[in-house]
């Protein structure tokens, strides 16, 4: 079973990796939206693959770390793409949720990464 809580962040960044004159080489802000996937058995007892809540106490030094920042001063971000910032919330979150089988970063509307792991 796959179970999923959703976050959002506002975050500023720049690409600097990218080619000369392209558009994300500006500094500019996005309202990521980000989905964290555990998947599991559901436990006969409480009837969940796990509570929400301990998703939520999970994800909340990662907010705290992203929401508000400039991405590319966070230590590991300094090319800030979805991709990276997918792969930084995995590396965060796994050791104490190990549970953790997706994590999805939705950069806009239409356009974002899905990362499990490796």
């Amino acid at each position: 079973m796959d179970l999923f809580k959703v976050f959002q962040i506002e975050a500023a960044h720049r690409l600097p990796a990218v080619p000369p004159g392209h558009k994300c080489s500006r500094l500019h802000g996005h309202s990521f939206r980000i989905e964290v996937h555990v998947s599991g058995p559901v436990d006969p007892q409480f009837g969940w693959v796990m509570d929400f809540a301990d998703i939520k106490q999970a994800f909340a030094p990662v907010f705290e770390a992203l929401d508000h920042h400039y991405l590319n001063e966070v230590p590991g971000l300094e090319n800030p793409t979805s991709e990276n910032l997918a792969a930084w919330i995995w590396t965060r979150l796994k050791p104490g949720l190990p549970l953790l089988s997706r994590i999805v970063v939705h950069e806009t509307c239409t356009s974002g990464c899905s990362y499990s792991g490796g």
